[in-house]
């Protein structure tokens, strides 16, 4: 598949992505547009949508599958307020172009497949959360301080207008957790049009719904156990805490390389669903638990 990737990054950063795409081998398929932090405010905002346009050929007039990388659409959008104070144009919120959310709606809205054309273009925009590198909180406020960053003009309009997010978690990655994702405010808007049987495997919305609110559960948990601590807890609560460390450390790690298949991926789910009797999984059918809950 070839990589299309657009950057706003210092020039250490930069030099670090070259350095990983040809260390795995991909170097020859990638296009990589750069627009260094010293670059000029201008170029900033040309440079993703030549990275576009490129894409574009790549998968309309050569029949590739591409995968565009946009880091950091922060950046991108702060270049769009500068441009936009310097016009002396009447700011919208936290001082952002009222127009923001039809620019940002002009790039993201270029992923897609062309009735009639073989290629296709998958986008990840990449933001940086704003003020997070100063907001360091505990584990029990977390989701109050993902509460107070998404709701900021660029992710905020990111989310309106991308069909999913993946939350990068500061606090899985201080513990090593790699990639530190954080599934609860995490969401994908085609999910649901896309697994079960014939395209997944039956079990796939069921299993997912049921990991999704164990892990909110043993959060909540968590959390309670730093108020009255561990010899409070019942025994119920002794199985959360063991899933939530057990899911965050062979479901959610996994090495850089590793290619995990979505049938190995259902397969670690219900090792850790089994960590609960049957009775508790509420969340998935009986016919289906009478199929894979007993599998080794």
């Amino acid at each position: 598949m070839p990589q299309d990737q657009w950057s706003t990054i210092n020039a250490e950063t930069a030099a670090y992505f070259r350095q990983d795409f040809e260390d795995n081998g991909s170097m020859d398929n990638v296009c990589l547009f750069l627009n260094l932090a010293n670059d000029p405010t201008i170029e900033r905002i040309i440079t993703p949508r030549i990275a576009l346009t490129t894409a574009e050929y790549l998968a309309y007039e050569c029949s590739k599958h591409v995968l565009v990388i946009l880091t950091d659409m922060s950046s991108y959008a702060d270049a769009l307020r500068e441009v936009s104070a310097a016009k002396e144009e009447v700011p919208g919120r936290r001082g952002y172009p009222g127009y923001m959310y039809t620019d940002l709606a002009t790039i993201y809205e270029r992923a897609g497949r062309i009735e009639g054309r073989a290629g296709s273009i998958t986008q990840v925009p990449i933001i940086t959360m704003p003020n997070d590198a100063r907001e360091l909180l505990a584990d029990e406020k977390c989701l109050k301080k993902i509460s107070r960053h998404i709701t900021h003009p660029i992710p905020d309009l990111s989310g309106y207008i991308t069909e999913g997010q993946i939350y990068i978690d500061r606090n899985l990655h201080n513990r090593q957790i790699y990639p530190p994702i954080n599934v609860l405010p995490s969401l994908s808007r085609l999910m649901k049009s896309a697994i079960g049987e014939g395209m997944t495997r039956e079990d796939h919305a069921d299993v997912s719904n049921q990991l999704y609110a164990c892990y909110a559960i043993a959060k909540d948990v968590q959390a309670m156990k730093s108020v009255v601590g561990e010899e409070s807890l019942t025994d119920e609560d002794l199985l959360y805490l063991e899933f939530l460390k057990r899911f965050e450390n062979s479901f959610i790690r996994q090495d850089h390389y590793e290619s995990r298949t979505i049938q190995e991926t259902l397969n670690t789910g219900w090792q850790l669903l089994r960590i609960f009797p049957r009775e508790m999984l509420k969340r998935i059918p009986k016919n289906i638990i009478d199929k894979f809950y007993l599998r080794t």
